[in-house]
């Protein structure tokens, strides 16, 4: 199944949400330390509420430990970046994808660029910079799913009104 890889995320309120969201839609999470908060953090725990403890997470000490765990498991190296010109939507993604987003400071360095296997973007309006991390995540996931089918045996609820 696809990964959502965090790149020694800055802001314990995003990694919080992208937890929640990857909880109730079974995506594992990937951060790629140093973090630029501890991860007992309380933004962390209040954004994230009580999802956390369904979260999948698994962290990794550097990113040369990720890569060799992504490398290990034959998974493409997926990076979203404002620095791409390929469109997220116009990509086709695959089980074992593992989908990097950067620093919301930051992003990645140009060694982490350079192993991409592919660089996609988010696109938006010129002018302006980004979009919030949790929300580019979940654009892009719901793409994935859209394409790779509900992870896990259970089908997934209706949320509907």
């Amino acid at each position: 199944m696809p990964s959502i890889v965090l790149y020694q995320p800055d802001i314990p309120h995003n990694t919080g949400a992208i937890l929640r969201f990857a909880a109730c839609v079974g995506l594992p999470v990937e951060i790629v330390e140093p973090a630029g908060f501890d991860l007992s953090d309380r933004g962390l725990k209040r954004a994230g509420m009580d999802y956390l403890e369904r979260a999948t997470l698994t962290r990794h000490p550097s990113f040369a430990a990720f890569d060799a765990f992504r490398r290990e498991r034959g998974g493409r190296l997926v990076l979203l970046t404002t620095k791409a010109t390929r469109s997220y939507l116009d990509f086709g993604y695959a089980e074992g994808d593992f989908l990097m987003f950067g620093r919301e400071s930051a992003g990645v360095p140009d060694a982490v660029h350079g192993v991409a296997d592919e660089r996609l973007l988010v696109p938006m309006r010129p002018g302006l910079r980004s979009i919030n991390l949790a929300m580019a995540v979940a654009m892009v996931a719901g793409e994935v799913l859209r394409q790779v089918g509900p992870v896990g045996d259970a089908p997934m609820q209706d949320q509907g009104g």
